[in-house]
């Protein structure tokens, strides 16, 4: 029975345990040598501390070798995240909150005699409306004698991206794709204004860092003092220049949506009462609001579903939902910067380790509303295209039909000769029921936009 387990695709780099499926449940090993570090991480208290205060996930032990590896110690069932995200596809306060989350759980295994080893963003994800800690092999015993391991990842995985974001001012969370394993120092320091070296933290943390790394790497074998004072002088310095990263949200495309939207009488009123009709005739467990803006319909499926998936291309819509879920304490919805025109793609070791977006998001219900003319006019994407996309995520669309006398439209085609050609009601049903059947179809209101309720044709 052993041999059946089949290690995630993602998890190869760690000799102290790995992630793995067995009869469809995830685990994570726990491997020999790792024993002294783990057993004073449980047996001390760090670990119910964090699970309690909801820094790390929390997990249940088995004294089951469910692999048959010789190098077992202990079996672990983590609780299971309804979804994962990757670095990527957040907002700056994500990733912001989420570096903020490991300096936390630094200084807190400080206080039980361990020390956190390993700064990776990956590590990290959203759950229940807030950031947390997903690695519980991610501490060992503190060694004075040694600099902070973690130190280099941190800055290349959290304060560099980070500086980038505040210096630079715009939304750069897509060089993760490029540099999945963190943001060359010697890149950030050379992107960086020249009055990011006025600031001591980006000083020491990007800049001089950066000039003595190589030689650090090599003098750090040798074993120099590097006392509690100093590791906690260095994290809340790292603390501070993190906290003090912003990244003003300016006017975007997309800003004051709704504001519009309701300038146009009933319209969103008449769109909700619709859309919340319909959802209470279906069997659902899971949505998917693609171009959610700022989540205006996400809130309203809120309380029907396990989790919605709430995509924009849009980085300062996202981040005011993700703020919003913050204040309101909404603990099921998952706010990503997605663009559906070019969504994240599978990366890593033979494409496997970091999933692509459609093949993780799998849901029950769609929401495409006020959307679909974006990716047909302004990305010139064939209605059918559209189409093929969505059936390869969920079972029902709730999809819009935006008309191409409507001002929107309109203004969107200015300048773009014969892009109406191909785009009509017409063009658009025809595309769509090679993969989806019409269940039903309403008007909203006198706006001359239409709703059309759909399923996939084959069961899934």
């Amino acid at each position: 029975m052993a041999d059946t387990f089949q290690q995630h695709p993602s998890s190869y780099r760690d000799p102290s345990g790995f992630i793995f499926y067995k009869n469809g449940i995830l685990y994570r090993q726990v491997n020999q040598v790792f024993k002294k570090d783990f057993d004073q991480f449980v047996n001390n208290g760090l670990y119910q501390h964090l699970a309690e205060n909801k820094l790390l996930i929390p997990h249940k032990r088995l004294e089951e070798n469910l692999t048959g590896s010789p190098h077992w110690y202990t079996t672990l069932q983590p609780e299971l995240l309804p979804f994962i995200s990757y670095p990527y596809e957040w907002c700056f306060d994500m990733l912001k909150q989420a570096a903020l989350l490991n300096l936390q759980t630094a200084k807190e295994a400080m206080n039980f005699g361990l020390m956190l080893r390993d700064a990776s963003a990956y590590n990290i994800q959203m759950y229940k409306g807030r950031m947390v800690l997903i690695d519980s092999l991610s501490f060992e015993l503190y060694d004075e004698t040694k600099p902070w391991i973690a130190y280099r990842q941190f800055c290349e995985h959290f304060y560099a991206p980070l500086a980038l974001m505040h210096y630079l001012k715009q939304p750069l969370q897509n060089l993760f794709v490029a540099y999945p394993d963190g943001i060359s120092l010697n890149i950030v320091s050379a992107a960086l204004p020249f009055k990011s070296k006025l600031n001591l933290h980006s000083y020491l943390h990007l800049h001089l860092q950066k000039t003595i790394g190589k030689k650090q790497d090599v003098e750090n074998k040798k074993s120099r003092p590097f006392s509690k004072q100093r590791m906690k002088n260095l994290l809340q310095s790292l603390q501070e220049g993190i906290q003090s990263f912003t990244l003003r949200r300016s006017a975007t495309q997309w800003s004051g949506y709704y504001d519009e939207a309701n300038l146009r009488g009933d319209y969103v009123d008449l769109k909700k009462h619709i859309i919340n009709d319909w959802l209470n005739k279906l069997n659902f467990n899971t949505v998917f609001d693609a171009g959610a803006n700022e989540g205006e319909f996400s809130e309203l499926v809120a309380a029907k579903s396990a989790y919605i998936i709430s995509t924009d291309l849009d980085h300062g819509a996202i981040s005011k939902l993700y703020l919003k879920v913050q204040q309101k304490n909404i603990s099921n919805i998952y706010p990503l910067i997605i663009d559906l025109a070019n969504p994240s793609p599978a990366i890593g070791v033979n494409n496997k380790e970091r999933m692509s977006f459609l093949a993780r998001c799998k849901v029950d219900v769609t929401l495409a509303l006020a959307l679909i003319h974006h990716l047909a006019l302004t990305n010139n994407i064939p209605f059918d295209n559209i189409a093929e996309m969505f059936s390869s995520i969920t079972r029902y669309l709730l999809v819009e039909f935006v008309p191409e006398n409507d001002e929107k439209v309109k203004l969107m085609t200015l300048h773009k000769k014969n892009v109406l050609a191909s785009y009509s009601l017409e063009y658009f049903l025809s595309g769509f029921k090679r993969y989806f059947s019409l269940l039903d179809t309403k008007e909203i209101g006198d706006s001359g936009r239409t709703l059309f309720l759909m399923e996939k044709l084959q069961a899934w």
